[in-house]
């Protein structure tokens, strides 16, 4: 009969960790120390985010281990599992019959892309003269027909509050002076399409007043063509600016034609009228003379007109993080092309007026909260900048370094 209390060793000495038995297990439940704490699914989780925090902090100290390790997963997307190769024969043919039966389908997708397109061109044609009616009215050509404006009119009876029914009355203009055509119809349609209105800077606005007319075409291969065709303006010569878009040879897996690059025309700015450029100026002090220079600099800023120095796609050597920043701005890229060629260019008055807006699905708000940092964050930037402009004014020596250049020269020697 098993005793109550743990058999213990002949020799103290010796003391040999026996494994547990029924002959050496006690029949009581051993003691419990007061501080110890059985652990729970609270405690475990905590050791599990620990561990998650540490593997992650551990890949960021590291990022060679972490590129190496997503181009070990990345290579494995797509590989066989071996399940189908582990099937009897005769279902491995059935699973190649049936990969022949899918390439049937994939010509069928393909001949079904293929004549949507000759569809839409075949439409396109019937559209055009539409178009150049809109042309010649936006910009006082012509007049619309009594027909046309009927059709277009709203409603002149509307209901007030109260269901009765009010007559409104046509409103006078203030002065008589004639206006042609409709001023700023595309700048203004531009401006209300949410994806081009984030483009439009305050100083493009000028330049877009001059925007005549856009319209699109088909090219002989799969892709388009956008044209922007402007008036005489200070800012440039050209009077078209186009964008083409180009289609890959081959379809995609569904059938679909796929993106692949885009070609802008070449901007010919008149002097000093780049509006994708800013001039910064420096001024930079001679320590001996004293006297100041002033240097000026073409920066980079944004722009509508960046829209016609599309991104070119990435090449095998770059690296992995400046690859996918040059595919995301080319995925906006075409975006932004697809907006102009199926929604402003088609429903252009629609836009003009507003309209077009509530048939738009705009994003939450929960989407923008990551778009919008507080205004005590902007001061703070703010603030830095003029620092960063007071410390700009640097003294020069007759060679024309900086003497911050003349400091660093020293610490190397």
């Amino acid at each position: 009969m098993a005793s109550d209390q743990p058999i213990r060793a002949a020799n103290k000495q010796r003391e040999i960790p026996q494994a547990p038995t029924p002959q050496n297990t006690p029949a009581s439940n051993a003691p419990i120390n007061s501080r110890a704490q059985q652990p729970g699914l609270t405690s475990l989780k905590e050791e599990a985010d620990l561990d998650k925090a540490t593997a992650a902090s551990v890949l960021a100290q590291n990022p060679k281990v972490l590129s190496m390790i997503q181009n070990k997963l990345g290579g494995l997307v797509g590989q066989s599992s071996g399940y189908i190769e582990g099937l009897p024969a005769n279902v491995r043919r059935r699973v190649a019959g049936l990969k022949g039966v899918q390439k049937e389908h994939g010509k069928l997708e393909t001949q079904f892309q293929e004549e949507v397109l000759e569809l839409e061109k075949k439409y396109f044609a019937k559209f055009t003269p539409l178009y150049e009616k809109r042309s010649a009215i936006v910009n006082g050509k012509s007049e619309p027909s009594d027909a046309e404006i009927k059709a277009g009119e709203k409603p002149e009876e509307e209901e007030d509050g109260k269901g009765a029914t009010i007559k409104t009355e046509p409103q006078e203009d203030e002065d008589n002076t004639p206006m042609v055509g409709i001023p700023e119809f595309w700048l203004s349609a531009m401006k209300n399409e949410p994806s081009l209105a984030g483009m439009i800077t305050e100083a493009d606005e000028a330049a877009l007043r001059n925007l005549l007319d856009v319209r699109m075409e088909y090219l002989d291969k799969p892709g388009f063509r956008l044209i922007f065709e402007f008036s005489d303006n200070e800012f440039f010569t050209n009077k078209d600016l186009r964008k083409s878009y180009f289609y890959q040879e081959e379809t995609g897996y569904g059938g679909d034609f796929v993106y692949d690059h885009a070609e802008g025309d070449k901007i010919d700015w008149k002097a000093d009228k780049d509006l994708t450029v800013r001039i910064e100026t420096k001024k930079q002090r001679n320590k001996n003379t004293k006297q100041t220079r002033t240097i000026k600099k073409s920066v980079p800023c944004d722009s509508f007109f960046n829209f016609f120095s599309p991104p070119k796609p990435p090449k095998e050597e770059d690296e992995e993080d400046a690859a996918e920043d040059i595919e995301e701005r080319l995925e906006l890229d075409y975006s932004l092309g697809e907006d102009i060629k199926e929604k402003l260019i088609p429903r252009a008055i629609d836009w003009f007026t507003g309209e077009a807006l509530q048939f738009e699905q705009l994003p939450d708000d929960d989407d923008l909260e990551g778009e919008f940092e507080d205004e005590d964050d902007e001061d703070e930037d703010d603030l830095d900048e003029d620092h960063d402009e007071d410390d700009s004014e640097e003294e020069v020596d007759g060679a024309g370094r900086s003497a911050k250049q003349d400091t660093a020269e020293c610490k190397q020697s």
